[in-house]
C-alpha cells in the first residue's frame, strides 16, 4: 500500500479471492479503499452475506476504487447486497468492467441488475453460468436494447436454447449498435437459434464486430442461414464456429458467401469435423477473399492432401497473416505422404478448369481430361486412381502445371523421387 501511494494512489489489483470477509473485514477495508484506487479488485469466492457485501460495495462507490470488480461465487449477497451492487452500476464513474459469474441470476438480481444497465457507464459484463436462460435473459436484453454504453457482454455456459433466448439474443442485435462484442459460447443455440442471430446480424450497420459461437450444437443446417447472411455483413470481423459439427457438407455451404464477405477479417473453425475435403473448399475461398486475415483450423482431420491445397491457396492470398494448424509429426507426415500426393495430383486439376475445361464431379473424381497415375509396383508401393477419358497429357497446360507444382514440392521435401 505504502508504494502503491507513492506513485499517486493507484494500485493494479486488490486481490482478495477466495478470503474470507464478513461485516467486520468488510468494515475494516474502508481505509484501504479511501486510500488507494485499484485497476482491479477482486471478490470473488468472498464468502459475502448480506450486511458485509452491502457495506463494501458501498464503499467501493463512495471512494470510486476501482475499474474493474470481479464478485463472482458470491451467492448469498441477499436483497441488501444486490441492491447496493445495483446503486454502483447506476452511479460508477470509474467502473468500467464487471464479472458476476456462477451466481444465479433469478427473479430480483437479474432485475435490478437490468435495471442498473439503463445508465450504466459499464463496458465490459460478464456473467458466466449465471443460470439466465428465460425470464432472466428476457429481462436483461429488454435493459440492454436502451443501453448505449456496453461494449463486451459475456454469456457463456448459461444453457441458452434455440427458441426463446435465441430469439431475444436476436432482438439485441436488431435494436443494439453498441454493443462490439457478444460471447454465447458453450450454450445450446443450435441450427434454429443460428438463423435468428443471422436474422439480427443483418441489420447490424454498425456495432457488433466480434460473435463467439464455440461449442453450441451448430451442425451444417445452420451453415445454410449463415449463407445468407455473410454476403451482407457489413462490421463483422471476427466469427468463432469452434466446436462445432460443421463437417466437410457445412463448409461446403458457406464456402461461396465467404469468398464474397468483405468484413469477417478472422474465422475460427478449430474441433469442427474439417477433413481434406473441406480443406479444399476452404483454400478456394482464401484464393477469392482478399480480406480474411486469421484462419484457425486446428484439431480437425486435415491430412497432407488438405495441407497442400492450402498451400497453394497461400500463393495467390496476399491478406492472410495467420494460419493455426495443428503440428503433424514426421512419422505421420511420412504415413500420410503417398495418399496425400495422390490427392494432390487430382486438387491441381481442379485449380485448372476454369482455364482447361476440366470437371469434377460431387465425387471429387476428374471427368474429361484426367491424371493417369502409375499402377505398377516399385518399392512395394502400389497407387490406384479410377479415371475414365484420355489421358492428361492431351491437355498440355494441365501436364504443365501438374510438372510445376510436383517439382516445387520436391524442393520443398514434401516428396521425393523413388
Amino acid at each position: 500500500m505504502v508504494q502503491g501511494a507513492c506513485v499517486g494512489g493507484g494500485v493494479k489489483c486488490l486481490d482478495l479471492k477466495g478470503e474470507r470477509l464478513d461485516h467486520r473485514s468488510c468494515e475494516a477495508l474502508e481505509v484501504v479503499l479511501k486510500s488507494l484506487h485499484f485497476d482491479f479488485i477482486n471478490l470473488q469466492a468472498a464468502q459475502l452475506e448480506e450486511n458485509g457485501a452491502s457495506s463494501l460495495l458501498d464503499m467501493i462507490l463512495y471512494y470510486e476504487s476501482t475499474t474493474h470488480l470481479d464478485i463472482s461465487d458470491n451467492s448469498s449477497m441477499g436483497t441488501s447486497g444486490w441492491r447496493a451492487l445495483a446503486h454502483l452500476i447506476k452511479q460508477s464513474v470509474r467502473l468500467s468492467r464487471l464479472d458476476v459469474c456462477n451466481v444465479p441470476m433469478a427473479d430480483y438480481p437479474a432485475q435490478s441488475l437490468s435495471q442498473a444497465l439503463l445508465t450504466s457507464r459499464l463496458t465490459v459484463l460478464h456473467l458466466h453460468n449465471a443460470q439466465l436462460s428465460g425470464m432472466p435473459l428476457y429481462t436483461l436484453v429488454g435493459a440492454l436494447k436502451k443501453n448505449k454504453a456496453l461494449q463486451e457482454l459475456h454469456l457463456t455456459n448459461n444453457l441458452l436454447n434455440s427458441y426463446q433466448d435465441a430469439l431475444q439474443l436476436g432482438d439485441l442485435l436488431r435494436y443494439n449498435t453498441t454493443l462490439q462484442t457478444l460471447e454465447i459460447s458453450n450454450n445450446a443455440v443450435a441450427d434454429d437459434g443460428l438463423e435468428e442471430l443471422c436474422d439480427g446480424l443483418r441489420w447490424q450497420t454498425a456495432g457488433l464486430k466480434v460473435l463467439f459461437l464455440r461449442n453450441n450444437q451448430i451442425t451444417a443446417k445452420g451453415m445454410v442461414h449463415l449463407a445468407k447472411t455473410l454476403p451482407v455483413l457489413k462490421v463483422l470481423q471476427v466469427l468463432d464456429l469452434g466446436e462445432n459439427l460443421l463437417g466437410n457438407e457445412g463448409i461446403q455451404i458457406i464456402r461461396e458467401p465467404l469468398m464474397v464477405n468483405c468484413s469477417v477479417l478472422q474465422l475460427s473453425l478449430a474441433q469442427a469435423s474439417i477433413t481434406c475435403h473441406g480443406a479444399v473448399a476452404l483454400a478456394e475461398f482464401l484464393a477469392e477473399n482478399h480480406h480474411i486475415q486469421r484462419l484457425d483450423l486446428r484439431q480437425n482431420q486435415v491430412k497432407l492432401g488438405g495441407l497442400m491445397a492450402l498451400c497453394l491457396a497461400l500463393r495467390i492470398n496476399r491478406s492472410l497473416a495467420s494460419l493455426d494448424l495443428d503440428h503433424m509429426p514426421p512419422q505421420e507426415q511420412f504415413k500420410e505422404m503417398s495418399e496425400g500426393v495422390a490427392s494432390w495430383a487430382i486438387q491441381l486439376l481442379m485449380k485448372t478448369r476454369a482455364t482447361s475445361g476440366v470437371a469434377v464431379d460431387d465425387r471429387g473424381m476428374v471427368s474429361g481430361h484426367l491424371v493417369a497415375l502409375p499402377t505398377t509396383r516399385k518399392h512395394g508401393v502400389e497407387h490406384h486412381l479410377s479415371t475414365m477419358g484420355p489421358p492428361v497429357y492431351v491437355c498440355g497446360c494441365c501436364l504443365a502445371i501438374t510438372k510445376a507444382e510436383f517439382a516445387t514440392m520436391e524442393k520443398l521435401g514434401l516428396i521425393r523421387c523413388s
